[in-house]
């Protein structure tokens, strides 16, 4: 049964495009009255290289069968967003459904860069925008929406897992808005709302064809290329899941609880919108599988050769190679992007240095 959230009213922050776009399209699906809310406005792009505007997708929530109400906010500048809650108050008299989307971490993620690397200004900036203009958000709207009856508040990240992302200030904003999400359900258990985490999987965002020189249209051509890019997903996937757990009158039962777009798919019957149900936590638990076998392998094969007698120790569930009296932990982002003899010619250094004394 399609999700009805009819009557309801939804501030979807950071709506311009991707994962946000896709939500308030799904909930305009639902009949939600949807407050579109960022930064770029038709005549007005707030990010280089990108045309998308919140007027856009105002207008696919009407065109669905909502109402899209556009409005620019910066989610960082606290004066902004309690002008936007005060006028979801007075034309609406409250607020159903609150969706934290904003991000803006992409441009300023350095991969393949620690710590001491990376730019201290753009990582700071990175919390400001993925993490403090949460905290703003539900600062400025969570009073309009205590003891409403199916109130949620929705934080969206990037994986529900607490291993590292490869970059600790993108790991450190996804880790925090999850962590949000707890605490949120913790302070507002007696008030009747609801607050959850939630990711998509390999999301096929504007930005992701423009970086594989595709379109909606053509996209399975990628797929031909990278067998990864065939368990992708369009953003109304999670939007999909997400309106229908909104409006699941028993969603308090996940309340701080981190959720992902297949699970909530296969729970309330949800498609993508061509009509398939991609599923990437089964599918990478696979790929895990068959990529730490081979680096297994990888890793005997060197010490066979260059120590001989050492055996390889492995542990599956914490991704740790041994040998002898050292150990090698291995990241999962490492299994997919870092070749596997490198990863094995470290561990077999560590040996050879553990045993020189």
């Amino acid at each position: 049964m399609a999700a009805d959230l009819r009557g309801k009213t939804a501030l979807v922050a950071g709506a311009t495009r991707g994962t946000g776009r896709g939500i308030a399209h799904a909930l305009g699906e639902a009949g939600a009255t949807v407050y579109c809310t960022g930064r770029s406005v038709r005549g007005a792009i707030a990010t280089p290289g990108r045309s998308e505007s919140i007027e856009e997708t105002a207008d696919l929530v009407t065109a669905a069968g909502g109402v899209g109400v556009p409005m620019r906010v910066d989610h960082t500048e606290p004066a902004q967003v309690r002008a936007l809650i005060e006028r979801i108050a007075k034309e609406r008299g409250g607020l159903d459904i609150l969706v934290n989307d904003v991000w803006g971490g992409d441009d300023l993620t350095a991969w393949g860069k620690t710590l001491w690397e990376h730019s201290l200004d753009d990582g700071l900036l990175m919390q400001r925008a993925a993490v403090h203009s949460h905290l703003i958000t539900s600062h400025a709207a969570i009073p309009i929406m205590l003891d409403r009856p199916g109130a949620i508040v929705f934080e969206i990240t990037d994986g529900v897992s607490d291993h590292y992302r490869g970059n600790v200030f993108y790991d450190l904003a996804k880790v925090s808005v999850i962590r949000l999400a707890v605490a949120l359900a913790y302070e507002l258990r007696t008030r009747g709302v609801t607050a959850v985490a939630v990711t998509p999987g390999f999301l096929r965002s504007e930005r992701m064809l423009a970086l594989f020189g595709v379109t909606e249209a053509n996209w399975q051509d990628q797929a031909k290329r990278d067998p990864h890019f065939a368990e992708s997903e369009t953003p109304i996937y999670v939007g999909r899941g997400i309106a229908a757990l909104a409006a699941d009158p028993n969603h308090w039962r996940v309340s701080g609880q981190a959720l992902t777009s297949w699970d909530l798919a296969e729970k309330y019957n949800v498609e993508d919108a061509d009509g398939r149900r991609p599923h990437w936590g089964r599918y990478i638990a696979g790929q895990l599988d068959i990529l730490w076998s081979k680096l297994v392998a990888e890793a005997r094969r060197q010490l066979a050769v260059r120590a001989p007698g050492v055996e390889v120790e492995e542990d599956r569930v914490s991704l740790t190679l041994r040998a002898g009296g050292v150990s090698r932990a291995v990241l999962e982002p490492e299994l997919f992007y870092v070749e596997h003899g490198r990863i094995a010619d470290e561990l077999v250094a560590l040996h050879a240095r553990a045993a020189s004394g």
